[in-house]
C-alpha cells in the first residue's frame, strides 16, 4: 500500500567477499585469488577468475564488487593499449597502476572495487601496487579483500626477501589456502599467473588439492 516503508533488505548495502595477493621475486611476480563470488550470504559464481589481463605483463587482482572491479580493468586495459601504440613499446607497470588509482579516485563516490596490480617491465622488472580510493603504493606483496583479515599474521610471519619464483608461488598458494578455509566470503578454486620477462603463466589449482593445515 502507499505510504508504507520498503523492506529493508532493499536499502541494506550488499557485502561481497574475496581473497586477492600479489608478490614481487626476483625477476617477476605473482598473483593469486580465490574464485567465489559472493553477494550477502549467496554465492553468485563459484569459479570466475579475478586475475584480468591489463597488458601482456601487467595483470590486476579484483575485489570489491566484481561488476565496478571489471568495469575498471576493462577501460584500463584499453588506455594500455592506446598508450603502448603512441609509445611504441609495452607500458611500464606504474602507469597501469596509475590508471587504475585514477580512475578509481575519480569515481569512488560511484564504484566499489580495489585493485592489486603487478606486472612485469623493462625498466624496473617485477613490481606490485596497491592500488585504493586515489592511493598508489608500491609494496613486495599484497593482500586484500576480505579474507585478508585472516591472513595478515601468516603473511607477515612468512614472508622473507628474497624468495625465488618457486618460493613465491607457493607462499601466495599457502595464503589462499588458509583464507578460503577462514573466510565464508571467499572459496572455490585457487587461481594463480606468474608473470617475468619469457612471459605469463597461468594456473587453477582446484580446491581439492589446495594444502591442508592443523585444523582441516
Amino acid at each position: 500500500m502507499l505510504g508504507e516503508a520498503e523492506p529493508q533488505w532493499l536499502s541494506e548495502e550488499v557485502k561481497t567477499g574475496t581473497t586477492i595477493i600479489a608478490i614481487e621475486f626476483n625477476g617477476g611476480v605473482v598473483l593469486g585469488s580465490d574464485s567465489r563470488v559472493s553477494a550477502g550470504a549467496s554465492v553468485v559464481n563459484r569459479v570466475m577468475n579475478k586475475l584480468s589481463p591489463l597488458h601482456d605483463k601487467i595483470y590486476c587482482a579484483l575485489s570489491g564488487s566484481a561488476a565496478d572491479a571489471q568495469t575498471i580493468a576493462e577501460m584500463v586495459n584499453y588506455q594500455l593499449d592506446v598508450h603502448s601504440m603512441e609509445i611504441g613499446e609495452d607500458p611500464q607497470v606504474r602507469s597501469a597502476a596509475t590508471l587504475v588509482k585514477n580512475i578509481s579516485y575519480k569515481y569512488k563516490e560511484e564504484l566499489s572495487a580495489h585493485l592489486i596490480v603487478a606486472g612485469w617491465d623493462r625498466k624496473d622488472g617485477g613490481q606490485v601496487f596497491a592500488t585504493l580510493n586515489g592511493l598508489l603504493t608500491k609494496q613486495p606483496f599484497a593482500v586484500g579483500g576480505s579474507g585478508s583479515s585472516y591472513v595478515y599474521g601468516f603473511v607477515d610471519a612468512e614472508y622473507r626477501k628474497g624468495m625465488n619464483k618457486k618460493e613465491c608461488q607457493q607462499f601466495v598458494v599457502n595464503t589462499l589456502s588458509l583464507a578460503m578455509n577462514r573466510d565464508g566470503s571467499s572459496g572455490g578454486v585457487a587461481y594463480l599467473v606468474t608473470i617475468d620477462e619469457h612471459g605469463t603463466e597461468e594456473k587453477v589449482i582446484l580446491g581439492n588439492d589446495l594444502p591442508t593445515f592443523f585444523d582441516q
